[in-house]
């Protein structure tokens, strides 16, 4: 497998994902509200899976090692382009959260702040997915060998090898402090 493979498999995740999110979505539009456990789970994987875990890859390890190569201008703005959509996801993410425990504070008008932020996580995922798919990583492909392919991807397995240890570590930390 190349290493591209294994983001594009983790991709398949995500928008497996964002199809759970749609549905919770039509709920709120339906009902005018949510259940702040599911917006707590969304957002754990979002910030776990889809970003420290995948964008993570992506930016650490294969952005990495693609700033050692030149790159044609092109693919470099697709780079610095994508590195700011995960910056988006991060802080849309954010407002997910914070509105969250503002509707378990009661505030009914967070419930329109979670809505209209799922909703652009919802609609930005699948654009960003696929110029990741269709384009970035078969244009980053051609700047590696076979060995530095499968170098990075034997790191993909070591960023999450470290990624489960922290997620528990963090966890446990949370659950003694409380």
């Amino acid at each position: 497998m190349h290493a591209y493979g294994l983001l594009m498999i983790e991709h398949r995740l995500i928008e497996r994902m964002l199809m759970v999110i749609k549905t919770a979505l039509s709920k709120i539009e339906f009902k005018h509200e949510i259940d702040p456990v599911f917006v707590d789970i969304a957002v754990d994987f979002i910030r776990v899976y889809a970003d420290r875990t995948h964008h993570g890859k992506e930016e650490d390890i294969l952005m990495r090692e693609l700033r050692k190569k030149p790159l044609t201008p092109k693919d470099q703005v697709i780079m610095d382009d994508l590195i700011k959509e995960h910056i988006l996801v991060r802080q849309t993410t954010a407002l997910i959260s914070n509105a969250n425990d503002r509707y378990r504070g009661g505030d009914d008008i967070a419930l329109i702040v979670i809505a209209n932020n799922l909703k652009t996580l919802i609609e930005f995922f699948p654009r960003h997915i696929e110029k990741e798919d269709r384009n970035f990583y078969p244009a980053s492909r051609a700047y590696f060998t076979d060995e530095e392919d499968q170098a990075m991807l034997a790191e993909f397995g070591e960023l999450d090898r470290k990624m489960v240890y922290e997620k528990y570590k963090a966890v446990v930390e949370k659950l003694e402090n409380q």
